[in-house]
Formats: structure tokens, sequence, C-alpha cells
């Protein structure tokens, strides 16, 4: 089982790396980056918005704390003691209400501060990767088209040794066919097969001109010789005909023109 789970393994890997293009996994890598960037962004507007309510409520406890001092002044004025000494009570649960709105204002403006350093640092990160990607994109389309036109060119790549088992195959059929065609001729010519066709001479044809053409051989061969020895070339056929005549039989019969 373990056998069979680490091969399972190694062809899945296998098969997910022929599979992955870098390309894609970069522009993943970067849109993840994106997001997390866009999270900070949105973290920092969070707290922005807390700091800005609470510096809200502050200005409505300062505002109220003013007008119960304002209020108690008015009191002992009047001679109102003990309505002086109320007022200042108050004002003196705003005050404290006051110091601790303000403890929290510190806290958040500093996590503002923080967080705005971080975006800033990560916008820088992100920037800085998305010109890297876009780089080794660029490097490896360009290695990857320069691989293609060398297998393109040294005839390895799949498609072109597709191409050349092809014309592999085209020209051992036609030399097969020309040898057919010449093996067929010869046969033919030899007589050792039957031309259906009927355009094929018989034995006493192929004699007969090649008697012929010995006649015409033997004609031309006379001609030079005349014209060798200063004679007409015609004397020299006509006599060439006449010795041939001579040999003829005494007894064959003549016919006179009527």
């Amino acid at each position: 089982m373990k056998r069979m789970g680490m091969i399972f393994r190694a062809k899945a890997n296998k098969a997910l790396d022929r599979a992955e293009d870098p390309r894609e996994t970069l522009d993943y890598s970067y849109q993840k980056q994106l997001e997390l960037l866009q999270k900070v962004r949105r973290g920092v507007a969070d707290v922005a918005t807390s700091r800005k309510r609470l510096e809200l409520q502050l200005n409505q406890l300062q505002q109220q704390s003013g007008k119960l001092e304002d209020q108690g002044r008015k009191a002992l004025a009047l001679g109102r003691e003990d309505l002086a000494r109320e007022a200042l009570s108050r004002r003196a649960a705003l005050q404290q209400q006051v110091t601790d709105l303000e403890t929290q204002h510190a806290t958040l403006q500093g996590e503002e501060e923080k967080l705005t350093l971080a975006a800033q640092r990560l916008q820088a990160k992100v920037d800085a990767f998305r010109t890297k990607k876009e780089t080794i994109k660029a490097t490896y389309t360009a290695a990857q088209a320069q691989t293609r036109i060398g297998e393109a060119f040294s005839g390895i790549s799949e498609e072109m040794g597709d191409v050349g088992l092809a014309i592999q195959r085209a020209e051992d059929k036609t030399a097969q066919l020309q040898a057919r065609a010449g093996a067929i001729d010869e046969l033919l010519a030899s007589g050792a097969l039957d031309d259906q066709s009927g355009m094929a001479k018989d034995d006493i044809q192929a004699e007969l001109d090649r008697l012929s053409g010995g006649s015409d051989v033997e004609l031309e061969l006379q001609r030079m010789k005349a014209e060798l020895a200063g004679g007409s070339p015609q004397q020299a056929i006509e006599g060439g005909t006449g010795q041939g005549q001579a040999q003829q039989p005494q007894d064959t019969p003549r016919f006179d023109k009527q």
C-alpha cells in the first residue's frame, strides 16, 4: 500500500508539473497579494473610522464639561454654592470619561500609524513583485518560443516529427512505385508478361524490326564508305543493292511492264 501510494503521488506530481504554467502561478500569487493588501487597507480605514468616532465623542464631552463649568460659576455668583458644587461634580465625572477616551484615541492613532506603514510596505512589495512577475513571464515566454523554434529547426518537436515521418513515408512509397513501374517495363520488354492492351509486338515482328534496323545500319555504312572513297553515296547504295540482287536465284520470275 505504501508503494502504491508513492507511485500514485509521483504520477500525480508529474501530471501537475506538466499541467502547471509558471505564468499562471505568478498571476495567482499576485492576485492573492492584492487581496491581502486590500484587507490591510480596509483595516486601516476601520481604525481611522473608530478614531474619528472617539474624536467626536471627545468633542461632545469637552463641550459638556465647559457648559458645567459655566453653570457652576453662575450658581456661585448667585450665591448658590450647592448648585455650583453639583455642577463641578458632574464636570469631574465627565473629565474622567474624557481622559479614558483620550487614552483610547492615542491607542487607536498608534495602531492606525502602524497599519498605514504596513500597508505602504506591503504596497511596495506588491509593486516589486509585479515588476518581477512581468519580467519572469516575459523571459519564460521568450525561452518557450526559442525552444519551440529550435525544436522546429531541428525537427525534434512533435508537430515537425509528424511532418518528417509523413515526408519519409511519401518518399518510400514513391520509390517503391518507381521500382515497381521499372520492373514491369522490363518484364514487358522481355516478353515475360503479356500486354493486355494489344500494343505489344510478337516475336516475329520483333525479329523483323531488328533486321530492318540492321539494314538501315548497312546502308548508312555504305554511304559513309562511298564518301570516304570519293564516290557518290547514291552509287554506293545502288552498288550495294545490286550486289544484293545478284545473289538472288536466276529462276526468280520477272514481270514485264505492260
